[in-house]
């Protein structure tokens, strides 16, 4: 109880998340935050039954039942439903911190250890059999990890027996949506069907110069051989193609006059088009058995195959001009330094014209097509000439094609009464296929495949060319080019776990064991890395064991307090080894696991009228690693970034409260409280990124005690519903969000970068400073009606409902609240101008809704 008030007191620690380069709005994101509120709204038409695993079973009547542990949780409903604006973080964890299963399968990505939500979004009505599992506790699907698990079941056996469409509008990143789903339910003779398909689209979403363009397609079958045995076989995919937009800077938000400028379009003959479109589709198929062999015991196992492709698309350019809109060289932040009288034309030019604003499309089309070029020995051919219009600038689309095989296995049994066991075993596969291939010429004949950053470093060698099997490549539209290696994962697991319940006492145990093994295969000869480029890397090992335990003493049927402990192992992510798979095997010298220590407690009541918890946190997360490529300054060319010794606490308290105040009235109240801050200095490992040569071993990255940015660190929110016996409810939600910062540049934060500065001078200060955000606050509100059309129409058979739901989301118009930002990775080492390379900001959409009619028979 003492770590719980500790924690509770505690306020304000930091945690570091390294910038990115490019970072831009994941739509994903607010596609799954979409989803959950649905879900929610629905939910809240339909009654909730929850059964403790006492309730099923043969244990002493003369036993306290247990504390749910999948039950719909106060706080939980908080954190994804009304937090979601900010991009809230529940405990401050990555997400590769929480795992998901879908019918009995792990459906984690290997290379990043984080859910692909994007498989199956679209398809909210077959996902609401859900179970969320919390933090540390124990659970019947897998050993689970720091954050918790969740689990869908969506065979179709557990869909309801229903006929149901519905039409939305939204005006956030797409306008409409139509769903239409059918399922059977369990027929007489033992089979069940489900189907389900949705389209949803905009052709310009909340920001400017986006789209959203997105299907999704669903279907189960399942038969029931007994009842001890059952076979489903779900198959599901949602391709879907959206146009992205990106952090921006303070600098041109202003010249545009909005917060949501988005330097990833332009005008293309009066059309706007993005430059940064992301699309994607991987086909997902789960095979899944269920035996019983009796009231004690049961067997779920299961099996899935998932392809398909992930795409990000991007301009690239050779002997050209940069062509991005916000390049800091166009801008007069910059050109004021070099002439005023010009810089001041050009800012009154982009106050005045958004075209000049945004992508020039039409320039790149005029540039290439006057650019007639002769390539000599194409392919290395001698003789081989090509003449034609040879691009300057390109479309080109960021290639991953995915294979993914998962099998699990998980046994649950019971014994001696009291005790039970849970222990799994599961193989998971993925090859990840990495390439770039030429998307648009933009009005040019061929594209030559050349690294024009090695051209400037090394003139005169062959080191230019990304394929030295094929010198000189001209490529066309399709071509692959650049890059083009797979990373290839394999991982076995094995686990298990004791339940044992006493009258005022459970207690439970877990171990996990696992080895994931992966390395790289590159397929082209990459001219400034000959030798380390083609063919297979060093295959990289590693063993890592997990272990957990808890307490749980049952004060009463309704009050209880618990406390779980967490001590486990994880293997660093590939990307974060390989010092730059685009071109070669180079790895991080002598990786490492790192290591995670987590323990929780809290007190729990359940009671017909007030549903509570509070919680305290406290996690270590040590010996990480984090590989970033950009342009360094002070070395001027381009590094690769690694970081190690990365350590950092997470540590707060969470509460969430849900209260029946008077006939139909109720209140919902959630806050947190955390401190996630950096409690190590990290140590960078920099190498050249177009050679061989180590530019820095060991370089001190003073990065303790500063805080971790892109997720409030406390947040609150007070809900007000009323329920009426007509079959209508409101809610209105008031949001409080604080302790917000930038993401900090690690670059910033060594001795070269304040060399003889006077400490704690302007300059100094501003370098080293980090940014923390303003509070936010926001108001929600949700509400909804359902209409039993059978009731008002004589003539209908069968029961037949109309549900209208509606949200609206920031009432307020808060367009001031930035989500989330960066500094960027480039620093001026010269002048020590942080304005040079300014802080990019992300913001929360003003008011937004979202409308719902739903026909269900």
């Amino acid at each position: 109880m003492r770590l719980l008030l500790l924690t509770l007191l505690s306020c304000g620690v930091i945690s570091f998340l390294p910038a990115q380069e490019t970072v831009t709005t994941d739509t994903t994101v607010m596609d799954k935050v979409e989803e959950l509120q649905e879900i929610q709204l629905t939910i809240d038409n339909a009654p909730t039954v929850s059964l403790d695993e006492s309730d099923a079973g043969d244990a002493s009547s003369q036993n306290i039942s247990s504390i749910l542990t999948a039950g719909r949780d106060p706080y939980f409903s908080a954190a994804t439903f009304n937090w979601g604006i900010s991009r809230f973080r529940i405990r401050g964890y990555d997400n590769d911190n929480f795992i998901t299963y879908m019918n009995g399968v792990p459906m984690d990505n290997l290379d990043n250890g984080t859910t692909a939500f994007f498989l199956w979004n679209g398809l909210n009505d077959v996902l609401r059999n859900r179970d969320n599992v919390l933090g540390l506790r124990p659970n019947t699907y897998s050993y689970g990890d720091i954050g918790g698990m969740f689990n869908i079941d969506s065979r179709a056996s557990k869909q309801w027996k229903q006929l149901r469409v519905n039409y939305a509008t939204t005006n956030r990143n797409y306008n409409h949506r139509l769903m239409a789903t059918y399922s059977t339910g369990m027929t007489k003779s033992g089979w069940a069907f489900s189907g389900s398909a949705s389209r949803r689209w905009a052709q310009e979403g909340y920001i400017k110069g986006t789209f959203y363009d997105a299907w999704a397609y669903f279907m189960s079958v399942e038969k029931v051989f007994s009842s001890a045995n059952s076979l489903s076989l779900t198959t599901f995919g949602a391709p879907t193609r959206y146009g992205r937009s990106g952090a921006s800077i303070k600098e041109l938000q202003d010249y545009a006059g909005t917060a949501y400028y988005n330097p990833f379009w332009g005008y293309q003959n009066g059309e706007k088009r993005n430059s940064s479109v992301a699309s994607n589709h991987q086909p997902t198929f789960i095979l899944t058995h269920d035996l019983k062999p009796n009231n004690k015991t049961s067997l779920l196992t299961a099996a899935s195959y998932t392809f398909g492709y992930r795409n990000i698309s991007a301009i690239d350019w050779y002997n050209a001009p940069d062509p991005r809109a916000d390049y800091y060289r166009d801008l007069p932040s910059f050109l004021y330094t070099v002439d005023s009288t010009q810089a001041s034309e050009v800012e009154q030019l982009l106050r005045d014209n958004e075209a000049l604003r945004q992508i020039e499309w039409d320039r790149f089309f005029e540039v290439n097509r006057t650019n007639v070029e002769t390539i000599r020995n194409v392919n290395g051919i001698e003789g081989n000439d090509v003449t034609g219009r040879r691009s300057r600038y390109i479309v080109e689309q960021r290639v991953t094609d995915v294979q993914r095989f998962n099998f699990n296995s998980v046994l649950n049994t019971s014994f001696k009464e009291r005790y039970s066991l849970t222990a799994g075993l599961s193989y998971q596969f993925q090859k990840n296929s990495n390439y770039k291939e030429v998307d648009d010429l933009l009005g040019g004949d061929f594209y030559v495949d050349l690294n024009q950053f090695a051209e400037r470093d090394f003139p005169g060698n062959v080191s230019n060319q990304n394929d030295l099997n094929r010198p000189n490549r001209v490529l066309k539209e399709g071509d692959k080019f650049g890059y083009d290696y797979n990373m290839v994962f394999h991982k076995a697991a094995g686990w298990g776990q004791v339940v044992a319940k006493w009258k005022a006492v459970d207690v439970f145990a877990a171990l996990e064991l696992a080895n994931i093994r992966y390395f790289r295969e590159g397929f082209v000869r990459n001219g400034l890395f000959p030798d380390n480029s083609e063919g297979k890397s060093e295959v990289f090992n590693f063993f890592n064991y997990s272990a957990k335990a808890g307490l749980t003493y049952k004060i009463n049927g309704r009050n209880y307090w618990f406390v779980n402990g967490s001590y486990a192992t994880r293997a660093p992510l590939s990307n974060n080894i390989f010092v730059s798979p685009r071109t070669r095997n180079t790895t991080v010298p002598n990786p490492k696991n790192e290591t995670i220590r987590s323990v929780e407690s809290g007190y729990v009541l359940n009671s017909p009228k007030v549903k509570a918890r509070l919680t305290g946190f406290y996690t270590q997360f040590l010996n990480q690693t984090r590989t970033l490529t950009f342009f360094h300054d002070d070395f001027r060319n381009f590094v690769n970034y690694s970081l190690t010794n990365i350590d950092k606490v997470h540590m707060g308290g969470e509460l969430g409260i849900e209260a029946k105040i008077y006939k139909g009235f109720s209140m919902n109240v959630a806050a947190t409280l955390g401190r996630y801050f950096f409690t190590s200095r990290q140590e960078a490992y920099v190498t050249q990124d177009n050679s061989q040569q180590i530019l820095a071993e060991n370089e001190t990255i003073y990065s303790d005690f500063y805080k971790i940015g892109g997720t409030p660190q406390r947040a609150a929110t007070l809900g007000l519903s009323y329920r009426s016996p007509k079959f209508w409810f409101v809610n209105v939600n008031f949001n409080y969000f604080d302790d917000m910062w930038i993401d900090i540049n690690p670059i910033r934060r060594t001795t070269g970068a304040v060399d003889l500065l006077q400490p704690g001078s302007d300059v100094y200060n501003s370098i080293i400073d980090q940014e923390q955000l303003n509070a936010q606050f926001t108001m929600d509100f949700f509400g909804g009606y359902s209409w039993k059309l059978d009731k008002s129409f004589k003539g209908m058979k069968k029961p037949s409902y109309i549900y209208l739901n509606v949200g609206v989301n920031n009432i307020t118009n808060n367009r001031k609240f930035i989500t989330g930002g960066y500094e960027q990775l480039r620093f001026d080492f010269e002048d020590r101008r942080v304005d040079k390379f300014p802080t990019r900001y992300s913001y929360a959409f003003g008011t937004n809704y979202f409308i719902s009619v739903t026909y269900r028979m």
